[in-house]
């Protein structure tokens, strides 16, 4: 009896794992179904966003491309402008040509009359610069003889004013000459007059120092007269 209760435990058991095992098996095919519908979302999601780029890039394309006929077209309307500009110009400038050939000959004509005219002048020109050069040598004869008279007038002011230069510096010599005997006169009457100042000086010292000396002379004999007085007096007080 003992034998049999295990064996129903152990079947007991062998059921619960083949049970599990069962929804294990289950659940992972269940989630790997799931894992694939999520990347295969993923690709759709994928596929319609890089096709909204796709649409969106063509669209801005579109525009660009439009932008570009319509600048293709306006430089197209410029291009016919300036072209009929370049039509009107062209014209313009070959009647300009006209003209200008007209002119010319008109020029052409009018120079010949000019050099006609220049001839004319030329050789009119030409005795006139004859008068004018006759004229000139006379002119220069003339100014010549003006500078001769002037030179010989420059050199005698300059003869005058170095004769007066002269007088004036001998004058000058001759003050200059008179100023230093003179101040040689006062320095010689100065020291002359110092050395009277100091003679007279060195009298009065002697006299002074004479008197000096007969002061003490007359000071000297006063007090010996005084001290034989005061013997005198002493020898009369010692007889009384």
């Amino acid at each position: 009896m003992k034998r049999k209760k295990k064996l129903k435990r152990g079947s007991k058991k062998l059921g619960g794992l083949s049970k599990l095992a069962s929804i294990t098996s289950e659940s992972i095919g269940s989630a790997y179904e799931s894992y694939k519908k999520r990347q295969h979302l993923k690709k759709i999601e994928e596929i319609k966003l890089k096709k909204l780029e796709e649409s969106h890039k063509i669209r801005e394309e579109k525009k660009e491309l439009k932008l570009r006929e319509e600048q293709i077209r306006k430089d197209q309307e410029k291009f016919k402008i300036k072209e009929e500009e370049f039509k009107l110009r062209d014209k313009d400038l070959k009647i300009k040509e006209e003209k200008i050939k007209m002119e010319n000959e008109r020029l052409n004509k009018k120079d010949e009359e000019l050099r006609l005219i220049s001839q004319d002048q030329r050789k009119k020109s030409r005795e006139l610069s004859l008068k004018e050069q006759e004229q000139a040598r006379k002119d220069i004869d003339i100014k010549v003889r003006e500078e001769e008279q002037q030179n010989k007038e420059l050199k005698e002011r300059r003869r005058k004013k170095l004769e007066e230069q002269k007088l004036r510096y001998e004058e000058l010599i001759l003050k200059e000459q008179e100023a230093q005997k003179l101040k040689e006169w006062e320095l010689k009457f100065d020291e002359e007059k110092r050395r009277k100042e100091n003679k007279e000086r060195l009298k009065d010292e002697e006299i002074r120092l004479k008197d000096l000396e007969i002061q003490k002379l007359k000071d000297k004999e006063m007090q010996n007269f005084k001290e034989e007085l005061i013997q005198e007096q002493r020898k009369k007080d010692e007889l009384n």
